[in-house]
């Protein structure tokens, strides 16, 4: 699943904040701050302390992109799992 932060970015220029800052406030590690910067999976207690610095929500800071593909995805395992053998029923081809 792919994640942007750029609602994160707009945030800390509207607060006149830079990502060092908010590495120190939120004591977070400068590698934590490169994988949001790289648009990576972060842990939820992360996020959650940057909300509560920025006094902000979970949609103010990341934005999931391409939930489209990963609801096909979905789709497609269930399909799978539906028809497999160990289900009980035979995979058709």
């Amino acid at each position: 699943m792919a994640v942007s932060y750029n609602n994160l970015w707009k945030l800390l220029i509207d607060k006149k904040m830079n990502k060092s800052e908010l590495c120190k406030k939120v004591k977070i590690s400068s590698s934590t701050m490169a994988k949001m910067t790289n648009e990576e999976m972060v842990a939820m207690p992360i996020l959650e302390k940057i909300c509560a610095e920025l006094e902000c929500n979970i949609s103010d800071v990341v934005e999931f992109t391409e939930l489209e593909k990963v609801k096909k995805n979905l789709h497609e395992e269930q399909h799978k799992e539906k028809a497999s053998p160990e289900n009980g029923t035979a995979n058709m081809r």
